[in-house]
């Protein structure tokens, strides 16, 4: 599976990196949102895992974007920002089009779980055997 991870924090891209190569998973990273979609137009990943809370473009809009361009498009968003101003960042990008949600800190095993989760989706509404 191709993952396309983006984070403005070099720590978590390469945390996430880690934990999706060592599972088999292609993966490409992006340090904000408008690298992070010219990524999602070159590569065509089977899956964005992206960051809330980022310089130049945030991830609400690097979302939006991306089911914009390609609504079957699989999108897990990441947050360690909690609630901001009243707004739980995660909720919202749940309702703005992220498939599922992960709050910093994640855990290996809660991550890779999601991923497949959404892999298996991914290749049942394709009519591929998972």
């Amino acid at each position: 599976m191709k993952i396309l991870v983006i984070d403005d924090d070099y720590l978590v891209r390469y945390t996430l990196a880690r934990i999706l190569r060592s599972n088999r998973h292609e993966v490409v990273t992006a340090g904000d949102g408008h690298h992070g979609m010219a990524l999602f137009r070159e590569q065509r990943p089977d899956l964005v895992i992206t960051d809330i809370i980022m310089p130049e473009q945030e991830g609400i809009e690097t979302i939006r974007r991306i089911r914009g361009e390609c609504p079957d498009a699989k999108i897990i968003a990441i947050s360690g920002g909690g609630r901001i101003c009243d707004l739980d960042v995660l909720a919202m990008a749940r309702k703005l089009g992220a498939d599922d949600v992960i709050a910093k800190p994640f855990d290996a095993e809660g991550l890779l779980g999601r991923v497949r989760r959404l892999n298996s989706l991914s290749t049942q509404d394709s009519g591929v055997a998972a």
